[in-house]
């Protein structure tokens, strides 16, 4: 008795299991390379402290979705830059919630890919398309993990955005109390 004839594998012979082994070798770069050409070229991105231009750009195209220029408040997520600010945020985070946030973007930027089942990536969705995307498959989807990476980019978005004097105006904040001085009151008698 052989070999392969003791484990039950005297169907195979050398030549079909170096076949299929050639095959799904060819199968996965195929994919790999599909997925790299479905992510395209990401432009450069200076100052970036610990995202790489492609998690920026994901990160960028999430802000844009979430905070349109064309929205009810003048100022969108291009003019005031979030993706650096998340950016400068994760460079005071331990390196476990780094590695976290940074994987979570990665699933984000394959999202309709893996999620959906499209030929495109997240940063290449039109911002109407992102947000519904975001909204469907991340912030109501059925993965509990997704809901929670779609809260806190979401928490940290409007924490940001809203702190910014840009936006105060739009909504009727006058600004920081703290530093204001304010005239005591008048009493009665003297007035």
């Amino acid at each position: 008795m052989s070999g392969s004839d003791r484990f039950g594998f005297s169907v195979l012979s050398r030549r079909r299991w170096l076949r299929l082994v050639l095959g799904a070798g060819v199968a996965v770069a195929g994919g790999a390379g599909m997925v790299r050409g479905l992510r395209g070229p990401v432009p450069a991105s200076p100052d970036l402290w610990v995202l790489s231009p492609r998690e920026h750009a994901t990160f960028a195209a999430l802000a844009r979705a979430v905070f349109p220029t064309a929205g009810s408040i003048p100022a969108g997520a291009d003019q005031l830059d979030l993706a650096h600010a998340f950016d400068r945020f994760l460079a005071d985070e331990p390196p476990w919630n780094q590695a976290d946030l940074r994987k979570a973007l990665l699933l984000l930027e394959l999202g309709p890919l893996l999620f959906e089942h499209r030929l495109t990536t997240f940063p290449r969705l039109a911002p109407e398309a992102a947000l519904r995307h975001f909204e469907d498959v991340w912030a109501r989807g059925p993965s509990l993990l997704r809901r929670q990476v779609a809260l806190a980019f979401r928490k940290f978005l409007a924490l940001v955005y809203f702190d910014s004097e840009a936006v105060w105006p739009s909504i009727g904040y006058p600004g920081p109390s703290f530093g204001a001085t304010v005239s005591p009151p008048v009493p009665e008698a003297s007035r």
